[in-house]
């Protein structure tokens, strides 16, 4: 088991402590080491910012609409339906419309008439890439995806924390030809939902996942179980929290689609907190028990990597 620290209730991820002697297969000095308490948060990382709720100042209630809509027509590439944003977002059909044709005329978003689909607009393009500077996890995780999928031949993701979410930012399709398409690039899953989820969550505060499991946050844990099945009550999720703490990688096994497997690991800011996760996908006879060891390894290896940039001070 894992051992917490006396002056925290944040479990110690297994990377924390020197690799065990005889480590073989990887560099065993690549193991990412929790600072010491009171080191200040990287500049440009805040990801568990967001998603949360507007205060009560005048105008807050649009924003918060506006900035709902722009994640749910962000969540899939290839379009998103009036009626599937209408259902999410529990705002009526002509109030719907009428801020995403704002958005539209403002450029923000796109709609194909064909299609009947909303795009994000290329305001959105543009803002993002004047952003990308700021937020350097892309360029740092590109190659870790790489290698996780040229060894493995899996599909391999970096997501994101956002608030009580995760979200997929990049994708490195690997080379088995058959693969699991639960997860893609804009694609949100609550905390505990999906294995980038749950890597991130084991290795919250203690006090932080009683809030969100309790529903004190912005998860609502019965919605979850309605949603994704029993397999996602809160009990479910401790008990693959506690699995998680004692291995230090998360496995979905096909709780989301049945068949379609996932494990990931954490990757911690320079504060130590858990705000991005590698993960690998596929089908259940790519993740039999004794492979798990082997690509769970890989993650913990790459994120540990990760994590050790992250966790560099900044050159002044």
């Amino acid at each position: 088991m894992i051992s917490q620290p006396a002056a925290s209730d944040v479990p110690t991820p297994p990377g924390a402590s020197p690799a065990p002697a005889g480590q073989s297969g990887r560099d065993a000095s690549v193991h990412a080491a929790r600072p010491e308490r009171g080191a200040q948060p990287a500049q440009s990382a805040h990801p568990d910012r967001g998603a949360q709720p507007a205060q009560s100042i005048p105008g807050a209630q649009v924003v918060g609409r506006i900035a709902l809509l722009l994640r749910l027509v962000g969540r899939n590439p290839a379009g998103t339906p009036l009626a599937e944003i209408v259902r999410d977002s529990g705002l009526t059909r002509p109030t719907v419309h009428r801020l995403l044709t704002s958005l539209a005329a403002e450029g923000l978003l796109d709609h194909d008439p064909v299609r009947r689909t909303w795009h994000y607009g290329p305001e959105v393009f543009v803002m993002g890439t004047v952003a990308a500077a700021r937020y350097p996890i892309e360029e740092l995780a590109r190659p870790s995806l790489v290698r996780l999928a040229e060894e493995t031949g899996e599909s391999a993701f970096l997501s994101i924390r956002r608030g009580a979410e995760t979200v997929c930012l990049l994708r490195e399709e690997g080379s088995f030809p058959i693969r699991s398409f639960v997860l893609h690039e804009g694609v949100r899953f609550p905390l505990g939902v999906a294995s980038a989820g749950m890597a991130i969550l084991a290795y919250l505060p203690e006090t932080e996942v009683d809030a969100l499991l309790a529903d004190t946050g912005s998860v609502d844990t019965e919605t979850l179980a309605a949603r994704w099945g029993a397999q996602h009550s809160p009990a479910s999720i401790r008990a693959n929290l506690k699995r998680t703490r004692v291995t230090g990688y998360a496995v979905n096994p096909g709780l989301i689609l049945e068949g379609s497997w996932g494990m990931g690991a954490a990757i911690f800011d320079r504060s130590g907190r858990p705000g991005w996760a590698l993960s690998l996908t596929g089908i259940e006879p790519r993740f039999k028990p004794e492979r798990q060891k082997v690509l769970g390894q890989l993650l913990l290896d790459e994120a540990s990597r990760i994590t050790q940039t992250l966790q560099r001070p900044p050159i002044a």
